[in-house]
């Protein structure tokens, strides 16, 4: 987030899906960067495993077309788990009913959905971009386009699925969900949308049933873009994002679908519905603890339980919760085991494909829960081969003290609502909620001392109203805006001295506008 903040000149607040959104050839700058930076790394681009070499019940080596490469460690990090099916690792895929792990959203029995789709859908997401739409206002910020409402055309066949893809948002709202910079407008979008799962078990099937299906799910996306050119008129064109692919994608599409779910490994430790949802009566899950009773957690996740089957509607049992004067997802904890496989040695998983159900999946598939196991699967690597040891013989407790000192990006292991890396403190109640999980606080709160930040974002005043809980708003702040701005936070302090602002009081607060979300991320309150 940070060098994405330095290397992105118009800033990260254009969507109303997230507080950040880049430009990829940005982030895949960054990455390429880190790369070259570590002298004892050797990237290897445009190679696929072909077969995982296993010795005495360990994992010993992987070959490529072009490569053997042996290794003390290997990582899965594949978007589909390919080396458990290469190793023949025992691994999960679809779903599993409630008798399995009594989880409260698994289905009972097979249904119609669960007999459609075997695993969430995909998205083959794309990028389109504005050409005369966009203006400008009086003050030099982006305005939102004037959109015209779906046009009555003859639909064709290949544009059925996609009728009222903006329903009860309209065409503005729907293109600013994942809006960038430049204009530009990326489409992961559920209703009616470019989700794709028929038959994705194929996915997982032989190569010729892999790539039947992508090139259904690349021909859908296809289409969609081709439907949304036609309803937006002449003024949106595919954008010119990614680099040019020998196989499919590049330019406007992207290289390869979002997989939302890969295979899962069977591993020591299974995460289940239970492991991710709030304790009764609290804000966060419970901390994952071993057989003796040590905590185990290496990375967190906090997003909404979420699962994309289109033409479904499945429901989940809630784990959300307002902080910030926003909804967000309740925290939880990933425990080493669902990295480690049961029943042998010399591998680890990150990504999706760690050891957890197909419910909780929905949770802890989003890319900021996984760069944290990647992370943590890292780390552990390099223990094991520093100590000549096994992922399973590593003591969690050391790999857990490495993630919260590392030099670069401190991994928080327990979810505190109210300590970022930064604040003085961090350090040590991450050590003594570690060491002392019986007081882990319920509503995910450290008893610590908060620090108002300091901004040197703009100025906006107005008058403050409170709508409801964690429900915020200032009114009469801004000449051009028919309704009040919404006023959210991702710092703690913020967050805290929101909740004690008297209504009707007038507010200068500074901060970054998102005329997309309608809300103003608030970094000082004066």
């Amino acid at each position: 987030m940070q060098a994405l903040q330095l290397r992105q000149p118009q800033g990260l607040d254009h969507a109303w899906v997230s507080f950040f959104t880049y430009e990829p050839r940005v982030g895949a700058a960054i990455f390429a960067d880190w790369v070259r930076a570590l002298p004892n790394l050797r990237w290897i681009a445009q190679q696929l495993p072909l077969e995982v070499q296993v010795r005495a019940g360990r994992v010993v080596a992987v070959r490529f077309a072009d490569y053997l490469i042996h290794a003390k460690i290997t990582l899965d990090a594949t978007e589909l788990g390919d080396l458990l099916a290469l190793a023949e690792i025992p691994y999960r895929w679809g779903w599993e009913w409630h008798s399995r792990w009594q989880e409260p959203s698994a289905p009972v029995h097979p249904s119609t959905l669960t007999r459609a789709y075997a695993v969430q859908a995909p998205t083959w997401v794309f990028v389109l971009q504005a050409r005369d739409a966009v203006g400008t206002d009086d003050k030099g910020a982006v305005s939102n386009p004037v959109l015209p409402e779906s046009k009555a055309s003859k639909a064709s066949r290949q544009f059925e699925p996609f009728a009222g893809t903006w329903e009860g948002y309209g065409s503005t709202s729907f293109l600013n969900y994942g809006r960038l910079p430049g204009n530009r407008f990326m489409i992961n979008w559920p209703q009616c949308g470019n989700d794709y799962g028929l038959q994705a078990e194929r996915l997982v099937g032989s190569e010729t049933e892999r790539q039947a299906f992508l090139q259904e799910a690349y021909g859908h996306a296809q289409d969609y873009a081709e439907f949304l050119q036609q309803q937006l008129g002449q003024g949106y064109s595919l954008a010119d994002v990614f680099p040019a692919s020998p196989h499919r994608g590049g330019g406007a599409f992207a290289l390869h679908p979002y997989y939302r779910e890969s295979r899962r490994l069977q591993g020591l430790t299974t995460v289940c519905e239970q492991d991710i949802l709030p304790i009764a009566g609290g804000q966060v899950a419970a901390l994952p603890t071993d057989a003796a009773g040590a905590v185990s957690a290496v990375a967190i996740g906090n997003y909404a339980n979420d699962h994309h089957y289109p033409g479904f509607k499945f429901a989940l049992h809630s784990k959300s919760t307002r902080w910030g004067g926003r909804w967000t997802g309740t925290p939880f904890a990933l425990p080493y085991g669902c990295l480690i496989p049961e029943a042998i040695d010399g591998l680890l998983v990150c990504e999706k494909n760690i050891s957890v159900s197909h419910i909780a999946n929905g949770a802890t598939r989003l890319q900021p829960t996984v760069l944290g196991i990647g992370q943590a699967a890292g780390m552990a690597a390099a223990l094991c081969i520093e100590q000549t040891c096994q992922p399973r013989e590593l003591a969690v407790r050391q790999l857990q003290e490495a993630l919260l000192q590392d030099p670069v990006a401190p991994l928080a292991v327990v979810p505190l609502f109210n300590l970022l890396p930064d604040h003085p403190e961090w350090l040590t109640w991450q050590r003594y909620y570690i060491d002392h999980p019986e007081v882990y606080p319920m509503d995910g709160h450290a008893p610590a001392q908060l620090a108002s930040p300091r901004s040197d974002s703009p100025t906006y005043r107005g008058y403050f109203r409170q709508q409801g809980e964690q429900s915020y708003v200032l009114e009469g702040f801004l000449k051009g805006f028919q309704q009040p701005i919404s006023l959210v936070t991702l710092h703690p302090a913020i967050d805290r001295q929101l909740q004690q602002i008297q209504n009707g009081q007038t507010l200068e607060v500074q901060g970054r506008l998102n005329r997309s979300g309608n809300w103003l991320l608030v970094e000082e309150i004066r």
